[in-house]
């Protein structure tokens, strides 16, 4: 009898074009698969240069290098005997290149090499090009099928195995034709980018995708931040009955080692956290690799006594470490005695560096200067925003003088109303909670609470939410409930429900109109705002992209 087929899922985290470093992460992964005696080491989706790429595969110089990496990749592996290696790269598509000043003809191929003994044996190109969501694969990929490129089935060690790409298994074709190629194992690279119930979703469609092949599947998966995206890993097999074989950690890199032997894999199953656990590490990774992959040194927060900036201090010292975190509290003349005390009780419990900057003179300054415009004319938003933007301005400079990136606080609720400051509480490098509606801020803080030490002081949870820039002012003055904001946010915004189906669910007409007209016109204010973690299947980035001027009505 043959013995098994040992197979290394390798869940690593890549730079986006790092194509050296890539390249050396995959060779080092692919010696340890090597001397575990592993057959078949498989990378994510666009492993070599980091996914998504964006615009740098219309550079051809780019897509030169990648080529030039992957060659690099096979002769340092030649050594390895046995050893087949599945790379997700980018790859030109015949005839190069084709762009004018005014359009661009997609330059490559969303590939998936097999390497071996020093050379590249076999290469398959995705057939399925997502576009919707976060992806814009379209802009950038021929589709395999279009390039006349078929299914690609390779021997290892004298079992096919046949290669797909992300999407590719969401559909019945690529895979049928890998089997009617003759394989029997399918193996998918993926980049799939993390939302919540994802690995649910993920796991049920590749076992639905396993039952109507008829073969066992693997699933290669990222892991790891880039830009608003963030990769969970969760890697996986599954049976051809599609039944779970063995599942890697979320949020960490992994080398799964699964086994295949008489048409069934083996392997071991790491349980999938808990809903609040996966947000919660989802923002840390998100948070630990947007500065650690653009060099920041560390992180500053305006520390205001409240939720939001409570949880963001929280999320950036799991992330980063007490010491490349330094809160700032600056209270005004409406800051109630509670909110620094909290404060300062908070940055001691977490041990971070905590200064305190008044911004009363400050105020009183712009207030003076502006007095002969404003004579006559009652207090409003402008004396608020004034507030926020000193903070901003304060908050920037220290930023600029010590290279320590914002991390802004603001939350999906506040930033669908408008409910921030342009240039103010929305000056920033980092928004870590930009998708994280208001009452799920308040279910992370008490499960952060309850996870050892309470590192949040209860009273910042339990006390009404408010900005503070006037006399007892609470958010529930300006905006609903926010069970009932984000409820109506979620239905409209992120499931694309009308105005009267909302109301037909049972909301309250003025609620839903409220709501809905906010959202509506502070797009402006979105578009101004630094990038953040996506943990819904909708965020407020790339895959939102509503006009500024609308007149449209839902």
């Amino acid at each position: 009898m043959s013995s098994p087929l040992k197979i290394a899922l390798a869940q690593i985290n890549v730079v986006v074009g790092d194509l050296a470093g890539n390249a050396d992460r995959i060779i080092a992964q692919a010696r340890v698969a090597h001397a575990a005696g592993v057959d078949l080491l498989v990378t994510p989706e666009l492993a070599l240069c980091g996914y998504p790429p964006e615009d740098l595969l219309l550079r051809p110089a780019f897509l030169a290098a990648c080529e030039a990496q992957l060659q690099r990749i096979a002769a340092a592996l030649a050594d390895c005997d046995g050893l087949h290696a599945v790379v997700g790269h980018p790859m030109e598509r015949a005839g190069g290149v084709a762009r004018e000043r005014s359009w661009s003809l997609p330059p490559c191929l969303n590939a998936a090499s097999v390497l071996a003994g020093g050379r590249v044996v076999a290469s398959y190109a995705k057939r399925e090009l997502p576009n919707y969501q976060v992806f814009d694969e379209r802009r950038y990929f021929h589709s395999g099928r279009d390039a006349g490129l078929g299914a690609v089935v390779v021997d290892v060690k004298g079992r096919k195995v046949g290669l797909l790409i992300c999407e590719d298994a969401w559909f019945d074709e690529p895979a049928a034709a890998a089997r009617a190629a003759g394989a029997e194992l399918l193996c998918v690279i993926n980049a799939s980018p993390f939302h919540t119930a994802k690995v649910a979703e993920r796991e049920q469609r590749m076992a639905e995708r396993a039952r109507a092949v008829g073969l066992p599947l693997l699933y290669a998966h990222l892991v790891g931040g880039q830009d608003e995206m963030v990769f969970d890993g969760a890697s996986f097999a599954v049976q051809a009955d599609g039944t779970l074989a063995a599942r890697a950690a979320m949020f960490e890199e992994a080398l799964a080692i699964v086994e295949f032997d008489a048409g069934r894999l083996s392997g071991s199953v790491v349980a999938v956290p808990e809903f609040e656990a996966q947000v919660w590490q989802a923002l840390v990774v998100g948070v630990r690799d947007y500065l650690g992959k653009n060099g920041f040194p560390g992180a500053l927060i305006g520390l205001s006594g409240g939720i939001d900036s409570a949880l963001v201090l929280a999320i950036a010292v799991d992330a980063l470490g007490a010491d490349k975190v330094r809160a700032v509290m600056m209270p005004s003349p409406y800051t109630a005695d509670i909110s620094w005390i909290d404060a300062r009780d908070m940055a001691e419990r977490l041990g971070v560096r905590y200064d305190e900057m008044s911004i009363v003179p400050m105020f009183d300054a712009f207030n003076a200067t502006l007095a002969g415009e404003f004579k006559g004319l009652p207090l409003d938003a402008t004396e608020e925003n004034i507030q926020a933007r000193i903070r901003g301005t304060l908050l920037m400079a220290l930023s600029n003088k010590f290279g320590s990136i914002v991390l802004t606080t603001g939350n999906k609720s506040e930033m669908a109303t408008g409910y921030c400051t342009l240039y103010g509480d929305m000056a920033g490098g980092f928004a870590v909670i930009k998708d994280v509606a208001k009452t799920l801020v308040f279910r992370l803080a008490r499960w952060r609470n309850a996870q050892g030490a309470e590192i949040i002081p209860d009273r910042i949870i339990t006390r009404p939410p408010s900005a503070e820039l006037r006399p007892d002012q609470k958010d529930e003055d300006s905006l609903p409930p926010y069970a009932v904001l984000d409820a109506i946010l979620a239905r409209y915004m992120e499931q694309d429900q009308s105005i009267a189906e909302i109301v037909a669910a049972g909301f309250r007409p003025e609620d839903v109109e409220r709501v809905t007209r906010l959202i509506k016109i502070n797009e402006y204010k979105r578009r101004q705002a630094p990038v953040g973690i996506r943990i819904t299947h909708r965020g407020f980035g790339r895959d939102w992209r509503y006009p500024i001027t609308s007149r449209f009505r839902a």
